[in-house]
């Protein structure tokens, strides 16, 4: 359909950056003519600021907006060099060394050196952001040799560093334009009033929770994107957008329809469809530190009531498997302890676990479960109300749903005020690392709400991460999964499929186990 939309236009000369009601595309016949996509999202984006940002859709702008020293070639996981034209370590592998290609850019003209990549990296820790423990925990300095040489200098030896280089929370920012001592929300609050990209594309207009403008950018070292425009549209619901990529106002949707959608839009004869089957996890959490979840018996006793084929039926039509550990199926070390030890809808064990602790029908334990309604789609309130059900289904427990958007709910978990929530988990880098210290490591899982500290987890995390022994890591791997079950930080609930819907013309569909969608790769075809 063609739609004109009416812009109420605000340039900044310096930058070229435009806010806009609207962006003034024509869907349909701009798509044909290979040179705008328009991309529909129920997602929503966080703080645009590679120091603060922890999501997996503020992650993918970043990912197209802006370059590391390292990347995943699309589709992937193989790592390959970026704004670094190569990188050395020492024996010990406790020292990386960047080589950056000359004359690099970001999209304002400013220089992308060594000094930049030192001052973000250090920004990072600094901030202490909800990603930082990705910097943090691993990096002890970080050094310009020179304009185009940077080296890092490791807390110890880490196999998997080079993975964690090509995350965001490395990218390089400008140090001209992003303020040393506070997290930015919105590129107005930039100097210059625009988000300097260093990556395919470069962000030119932003209405938060509407819509989003990328075009090419000139001054990328590597290959021009066949796309010159991407918009994104942001849905506030699965229906909406499900109508709108019916009727060709779209040409690509991602993250989330229904499943009924998803089960009707498989058979469409006009759209391809892609499934994603990779490391997407869902799970509860609990504030650890200050919450009534404080005792781990509580944790346990929802951990018990949790019934997963359950909610993988009434909630996702049994388009998800139910998970029994946070390290996801087909990655390397996955166990499923919490199915031994606790089950599915245990009611037993819950009762005797809370009768021991004094709470009867008539003293029920009761707590608030926290849900974000649209993030990861229509269906999350039902998974609220049919955990909600399965967690009553014992006198002995009373819960009361409350959610909250996304940008709230993140500030929620930050200040302790949601005892059980929901998560989701797209991975920074593919280890089973990623899975666990992030959640029961005491930097980690103080930027997920959990607060959860404790001196000897930390001690199995060093040591899982300090070697590059396959056995070594795979016991203590083990070991942290059996512990799991008893510290109860997090509950698994299921391991999900993404789906990506496009239209026939749409071809260079490229996610991989990564889960980054990699804009610069789609492209029309006649």
């Amino acid at each position: 359909m063609k739609k004109l939309l009416v812009a109420l236009v605000i340039v900044t000369a310096a930058t070229g950056f435009v806010f806009a009601r609207g962006s003034g595309e024509k869907t349909g016949t701009a798509a044909a003519a290979g040179d705008t996509l328009v991309y529909g999202t129920t997602d929503k984006a966080t703080n645009l600021d590679p120091a603060d940002a922890y999501d997996s859709h503020t992650w993918d702008i970043f990912q197209n907006a802006g370059a590391g020293l390292l990347a995943y070639v699309a589709g992937e996981t193989t790592i390959v060099p970026a704004l670094a034209s190569s990188y050395t370590a020492n024996a010990a592998g406790d020292e990386f060394t960047f080589k950056l290609r000359p004359g690099l850019k970001f999209s304002n003209g400013h220089a992308i050196d060594a000094a930049a990549v030192k001052w973000s990296i250090e920004r990072v820790i600094a901030l202490k952001g909800d990603p930082s423990w990705l910097v943090a925990d691993f990096v002890k300095s970080v050094e310009a040799v020179d304009a185009t040489t940077v080296k890092f200098t490791l807390k110890q030896p880490v196999a998997f560093f080079p993975a964690l280089v090509a995350t965001p929370t490395y990218f390089p920012m400008d140090p001209a334009a992003y303020p040393a001592d506070k997290i930015v929300k919105d590129p107005t609050e930039l100097t210059g009033g625009g988000l300097p990209s260093s990556g395919p594309y470069t962000l030119t207009s932003y209405k938060r929770d509407e819509e989003a403008v990328f075009e090419a950018n000139k001054a990328y070292f590597g290959k021009q994107p066949p796309i010159k425009k991407i918009i994104i549209r942001y849905f506030a619901d699965a229906t909406t957008m499900r109508l709108a990529l019916e009727k060709g106002e779209i040409d690509l949707s991602y993250k989330s329809m229904n499943p009924s959608d998803v089960s009707d839009l498989i058979k469409s004869t006009t759209l391809s469809s892609y499934k994603l089957p990779g490391p997407y996890i869902r799970y509860l959490c609990f504030e650890t530190s200050e919450s009534i979840f404080k005792d781990k018996q509580l944790r346990q006793a929802v951990a018990a009531l949790i019934d997963r084929p359950d909610i993988n039926q009434k909630v996702f039509l049994g388009q998800n498997a139910p998970l029994y550990s946070m390290i996801p199926q087909g990655m390397v070390y996955h166990t499923e302890d919490f199915k031994t030890v606790w089950g599915d809808g245990n009611v037993a064990a819950a009762e005797k676990i809370l009768k021991g602790l004094g709470y009867s029908a008539a003293k029920p334990f009761a707590f608030d479960l926290w849900y974000t309604p649209t993030h990861y789609g229509d269906t999350e309130v039902n998974m609220a109300e049919v955990m909600k059900v399965q967690l009553e289904k014992t006198p002995l427990v009373k819960v009361t749903l409350k959610s909250a958007e996304w940008a709230a709910y993140k500030e929620q978990w930050n200040k302790k005020q949601m005892p059980a929530y929901l998560l989701g988990w797209y991975p920074d880098y593919i280890d089973p690392d990623d899975y666990t210290a992030v959640f029961a490591g005491t930097t980690g899982s103080a930027g997920m709400g959990i607060f959860y500290t404790n001196s000897a987890w930390d001690e199995l995390f060093t040591k899982e991460q300090g070697t590059t022994s396959d056995s070594a890591r795979k016991a203590l791997f083990e070991q942290i999964q059996k512990m799991w079950t008893d510290e109860v930080m997090t509950v698994p609930i299921f391991q999900g499929n993404l789906y990506i819907f496009a239209k026939k013309n749409v071809a260079g569909v490229k996610v991989g186990p990564t889960l980054i969608f990699n804009y610069d790769q789609l492209n029309f075809t006649k």
